[in-house]
């Protein structure tokens, strides 16, 4: 537990977080889960263990890995142009740019030359019905106004691109003929005992007990559940401990021993600068620290806000998810104050 659990209450209160869950690494293996605060504001319902939050971008981590197993199965590669994998959509050609450098690796390190339309990756909106990832790379539907296309040369720029994220989701599913929730299902989440994670679509898959956004203020949200149409970018509901366990996942099979049968070189490639970009990893973000290097996934969307980060060398880690849009970075906000307090060591 935090030192001083009036303080971690007395801060959350400040700032407008009704709920936080938390859990922690160690010596690489999950150590313990902590949870605070209600799953919406003025209920009384507590936050547990198994209360289901929106990961939001941190859903890119879990595709990132599901991706490195596909490679490690030898189904895709990372250097090869994705074209003649995709059946379902063509990267449309551009006069100035070479869709053919368009890769897997540049999927994943956010230097595949696409970004995101303005106005477009919006939430899920009933009336407008889930459209499929053709479709929202077509740039036929009110979620993306625009088709998906190159804006730079792959490999030249880092652009942080949910789009980019959607061409690996359907990249996935065209070559494996499966949805890639199921496939995250069955290759990801069941065999590492995820049971509290889900990819999802539609209000009615909202599991009963997943906890409420709230705004910066700490109102609930009048849609309390995100949900945002793109599963690769944003689709994913899940539990700090859940996450800790695919982090666990990752820092094993750095060393060879891992579940999913992911060797180390290919792990490897997950902590490694991409391209030009130093800070930048294959779905992960990269900083040095006093604990050496320091991988990262932040989340950040609608009435939610999560970070996760971890240390290979040390094999420590912590995972924070609240449901509040504090309205500023990570670094600001009390998941920010949380994680340092952990850095700092003041937890028992």
């Amino acid at each position: 537990m935090i030192t001083d659990e009036w303080n971690i209450a007395e801060m959350m209160r400040l700032r407008h977080v009704p709920g936080l869950s938390m859990a922690f690494i160690k010596d690489g293996m999950l150590q313990r889960s902590e949870c605070h605060g209600e799953m919406e504001a003025g209920r009384g319902q507590a936050v547990q263990a198994d209360t289901m939050f929106n990961a939001c971008s941190i859903s890119k981590f879990a595709a990132s890995l599901l991706a490195l197993l596909l490679v490690e199965q030898k189904v895709l590669g990372l250097d090869e142009d994705i074209r003649p994998y995709l059946t379902s959509w063509t990267i449309p050609e551009h006069p100035s740019y070479e869709s053919r450098a368009v890769t897997l690796r540049r999927l994943l390190s956010h230097q595949a030359g696409f970004a995101d339309p303005k106005g477009g990756h919006g939430e899920y909106v009933r009336e407008q019905g889930i459209p499929a990832m053709p479709q929202l790379l077509e740039g036929t539907t009110p979620y993306s106004p625009e088709p998906a296309a190159l804006t730079a040369e792959p490999g030249s720029q880092f652009i942080y691109s949910d789009t980019g994220f959607g061409v690996l989701q359907l990249l996935i599913e065209d070559v494996t003929g499966v949805s890639f929730g199921q496939l995250l299902q069955d290759r990801i989440f069941e065999p590492l005992h995820m049971n509290n994670s889900r990819i999802v679509l539609a209000d009615a898959e909202i599991r009963a007990g997943s906890a409420s956004g709230h705004n910066k203020h700490g109102e609930r949200l009048c849609k309390p559940y995100p949900i945002y149409p793109y599963p690769a970018a944003a689709g994913l509901w899940t539990t700090p401990t859940d996450l800790a366990l695919l982090m666990v996942e990752l820092l094993a099979s750095l060393q060879g021993e891992g579940k999913l049968g992911i060797s180390a070189e290919t792990a490897g490639e997950m902590i490694r600068p991409q391209g030009c970009f130093k800070w930048t990893g294959l779905g992960v973000f990269l900083e040095p620290s006093s604990e050496g290097l320091e991988i990262s996934s932040l989340g950040w969307g609608s009435g939610f806000q999560c970070m996760m980060i971890a240390y290979p060398e040390t094999r420590r880690g912590g995972v924070w998810m609240m449901n509040a849009d504090p309205g500023v970075h990570q670094t600001k906000s009390l998941l920010g104050q949380v994680a340092m307090l952990w850095q700092q060591g003041q937890f028992n």
